[in-house]
């Protein structure tokens, strides 16, 4: 009940600061110590137990499925416009999917926008993940493609952007 309110529209307002990345984490920290089997466990093992990923993983979660919607046309064409043209052609950029991102300077003020800190990470994503028939298909995807990240269980660490070539590619759903 208390993720929702911590977690709408987060698209828009991701904070990128620390000390307000911890005030946020702060709130399922205190949530997790309520779990009687778990209370008297670090946090991070808490969560590990609890099968529960950091609010930081689901922010960023959440950002790779609402890029997702962009592609997938679940939103307005004008209002989408933006991303859409930072898209590279698939036959000049064979390293990427073909959805991949063009990143383009920003000013350190716009750094942080949406549209420019999702690129590095839906980049990293392979063409297996970024191709997904639904959105279901996409959050089972992502969630094997990323299980062994750290950020998934430790709110201090960030996504790594090694693009895996191993079976997660190949398994079908």
């Amino acid at each position: 009940m208390i993720r929702s309110h911590l977690e709408y529209a987060v698209s828009v307002w991701n904070p990128h600061h620390q000390s307000l990345i911890e005030k946020l984490e702060k709130v399922q920290k205190q949530a997790t110590k309520l779990v009687i089997n778990v209370k008297k466990l670090h946090y991070e093992e808490r969560l590990r137990q609890l099968k529960l990923p950091t609010l930081k993983y689901r922010r960023i979660r959440g950002d790779m499925i609402e890029l997702y919607k962009i592609f997938a046309g679940k939103y307005d064409d004008n209002t989408t416009e933006c991303i859409r043209k930072k898209c590279i052609e698939k036959q000049h950029d064979t390293r990427n999917h073909r959805f991949a991102l063009q990143q383009s300077h920003v000013h350190y003020m716009r750094k942080f926008n949406f549209s420019n800190r999702i690129i590095p990470t839906w980049n990293s994503l392979t063409d297996y993940v970024v191709a997904s028939p639904t959105i279901n298909t996409l959050k089972a995807r992502l969630d094997k493609f990323w299980e062994n990240q750290d950020v998934r269980y430790n709110w201090k660490a960030d996504i790594s952007f090694t693009r895996s070539r191993s079976k997660v590619e190949l398994t079908t759903d």
